[in-house]
């Protein structure tokens, strides 16, 4: 079966990588940008549609909010980022958000922000290839027609690609998003000059309609609601900065200053996009309603079912470069690209974070360990598998999906920025030095506002969006909650169970009274004589041969041929008038075990080794049957005893060939070992 696997995996992830060269996947800033940050950079491509979708409730009249609504998201950004800067230096390992409240708060509030992380990590993957999608969807009609199914077709895609390793996906990501980015500044710097200098009047396709408002006049409470509502949606723009805070092990030396000043960069680029496109989206008049169907008009009458409502970065870059034209086309592009990779932060983070969980026995130890090339792969395919249950659930719709969004990033926002308050209060209490001092309480009064302000957005979400589909990621995160709880109570309970005492009971360290040997037998071959021989160097107390009678012919030919051989090891025969061949085994091993508890009794069983795939399905089921129920028999060894046919030996000598491959050149060159020796003593 690895031999089946082998090929296409090779092919599609690469050549595994050995432990030594971890040090080569560390990232340099720039390849570090677009990995980590490319979630809340990409954002702006619907966080802006997301505030004006909101506000259309009340009517175009309510637009004028807009500014405000973006002026208040820049305020909680730059809060958020200077916030984390200080979580990046003060925990450097890895651990982020989860490590902070874990260390500083107590396990149930890591695990409820590690539950927060999980769910959004899988929700940022689900909201970014859906708005991808719809990106794409405007030139392609094709993909509209399929949305599920293109976005299932994305998600694998870029499941490959991060299984190659995070170096490999962030060098194939970091092109789009500095394309989008770029992109994104020309649009805006250009929509200037036309606007302030030319004085041209830029006009974006459904400037021309008109809203039909759900609730006209809304002015107290009502319109109170209605703006926090928005600035809650705006607040998508925020999703991934924590992204960083996780994988700071991910970044070169010294990794700390190079993962703020990353930080720093990604605050500055997105609340300029952000701003950029919400000034662009109101001087050109976008226009945008949650059922465009029914609610955009023009001239009066709904513009039906048959319209499809553009994001408003496409109507805006309509507007500013013209439909058609080569900038608008390579920023749509560009756009549906970076969506698509926005999930990438995700894939980088929560495979780390369920490492981490792993390790802290919170989740299965399989998410601890890295895969062939030194990405941890069990966690990107268990990530990939959650986010595609999401979509298909969904029909890979953005607008229902950004409704789950954002719960758990506050969450984790908000107990992350209390348990820095909690560590710098700690540190300032054994600190002496008036210097380091200052640089500490500067540090709690960021973190200080920073979790007053997170978490009054959190209350803002949770009470705007509860009803609009937030409870699904409550429940998502009380369901990681549980299970993880569960999984540590399991693991903690198995570790007590097994742990060696300084002083083991006697059932640790007795030694068997007697032990009672049985050698499986269906037919007299080479296997079974290997496993007779094997059972006699043994030197058990009692040893026989068991077989169960099936078929009374070939019983009957047993017993003649066993006789003929003169094998001097006696034969019992089970009689199985049903034809079974486990239960008879089972009942008659626990037989030996009741009658003498205190005697071990070990099986053995003769097994083929075969060299293909398929020839595993011929051979051995029995014996598996058999092992998987003699595993819950308390004082039962199970000992197979392997032959090797033909066919395994083959395989065996495919192997070596593979492994002493060379090559083209490579004898010229030297082994690679050498080649880097030789390189490092030049440099």
């Amino acid at each position: 079966m690895s031999k089946l696997t082998d090929v296409p995996k090779r092919i599609l992830i690469g050549r595994a990588l050995r432990s030594d060269r971890l040090g080569e996947t560390l990232l340099p800033k720039r390849i570090a940008l677009p990995v980590f940050a490319s979630d809340p950079l990409s954002s702006v491509a619907y966080a802006p549609g997301e505030v004006l979708l909101v506000l259309s409730i009340a009517g175009v009249s309510a637009y004028h909010f807009s500014p405000w609504i973006a002026l208040a998201v820049v305020v909680l950004m730059f809060t958020v980022v200077a916030s984390y800067r200080q979580n990046v230096h003060a925990y450097p390992s890895g651990g982020g958000d989860y490590e902070v409240a874990t260390t500083n708060l107590g396990p149930r509030a890591g695990l409820t922000v590690a539950s927060a992380l999980l769910v959004d990590y899988v929700l940022t993957v689900a909201v970014s290839i859906a708005s991808g999608i719809e990106n794409l969807g405007s030139a392609i009609p094709f993909v509209v027609q399929h949305k599920v199914l293109c976005a299932v077709a994305v998600i694998v895609l870029l499941t490959l690609m991060n299984l190659r390793g995070v170096k490999e996906s962030g060098k194939l990501f970091a092109i789009p998003t500095y394309v989008f980015v770029g992109g994104v500044f020309i649009m805006i710097a250009w929509g200037a000059f036309r606007g302030l200098v030319l004085g041209d009047t830029m006009r974006a396709p459904t400037a021309g309609f008109q809203i039909r408002a759900e609730h006209q006049g809304l002015a107290g409470f009502a319109l109170v609601f209605l703006l926090l509502r928005a600035f809650s949606s705006g607040c998508a723009a925020l999703t991934g900065v924590e992204a960083i805070s996780n994988g700071v092990p991910a970044f070169r030396k010294p990794k700390s200053k190079n993962a703020a000043t990353t930080l720093a960069m990604m605050g500055l680029l997105a609340v300029t996009m952000f701003c950029g496109i919400i000034v662009l989206a109101t001087v050109t008049g976008v226009r945008m309603a949650e059922n465009p169907a029914a609610d955009l008009l023009r001239g009066g009458t709904p513009i039906g079912s048959g319209y499809v409502q553009n994001p408003v970065i496409s109507q805006v870059a309509e507007a500013v470069f013209g439909k058609g034209s080569f900038l608008f086309v390579v920023l749509a592009a560009a756009t549906a690209l970076v969506l698509f990779l926005a999930a990438n932060t995700a894939y980088n983070g929560f495979p780390l974070l369920g490492s981490i969980l792993a390790q802290d026995r919170y989740l299965p130890r399989q998410l601890h360990t890295r895969g062939d090339r030194l990405a941890f792969s069990n966690g990107i395919v268990l990530l990939a598998g959650t986010a595609m249950l999401l979509v298909v659930i969904y029909g890979a719709d953005s607008t229902r999906l950004i409704q789950l969004y954002i719960v758990g990033v506050f969450v984790s926002f908000t107990l992350s920025q209390i348990g820095m308050v909690r560590h710098w209060n700690r540190h300032l209490a054994a600190e002496k030095d008036q210097a380091k001092r200052s640089h500490m309480i500067r540090s709690r009064a960021i973190n200080t506002f920073g979790a007053f302000f997170t978490g009054l957005v959190l209350v803002v979400v949770l009470v705007t969006k509860f009803t609009h589909g937030a409870w699904v990621a409550l429940l998502g995160m009380c369901i990681f909650y549980a299970t993880m709880t569960a999984i540590r109570k399991h693991y903690d309970r198995v570790a007590e169970e097994i742990a060696a005492d300084e002083e083991s009971g006697p059932d640790d360290m007795a030694r068997p009274s007697r032990v009672h040997s049985v050698v499986l037998i269906s037919k007299i071959h080479r296997p079974t004589l290997r496993a007779l021989a094997y059972a006699k160097l043994m030197r058990s107390d009692t040893l026989e041969a068991l077989t169960v009678n099936v078929d009374p012919a070939e019983t009957r030919a047993l017993r003649e041929e066993w006789e003929r051989r003169g094998i001097d090891v006696p034969l019992k025969v089970l009689d199985s008038p049903y034809r079974e061949i486990t239960r008879p085994i089972i009942e008659y091993v626990k037989g030996l075990r009741k009658e003498s508890p205190r005697d071990a009794v070990s099986v053995i069983i003769p097994e083929y080794v075969v060299g293909h795939w398929y020839e595993h399905l011929l051979h051995n089921q029995s014996a598996l049957r058999l092992k998987g129920r003699l595993l819950f028999s308390a004082g039962v060894m199970v000992t197979s005893v392997p032959y090797q046919l033909a066919s395994s030996e083959a395989a065996r000598l495919r192997a070596r060939r593979r492994s002493e491959w060379s090559a083209p050149g490579a004898v010229r060159r030297g082994p690679a070992a050498d080649r880097h020796k030789e390189g490092a003593g030049k440099g």
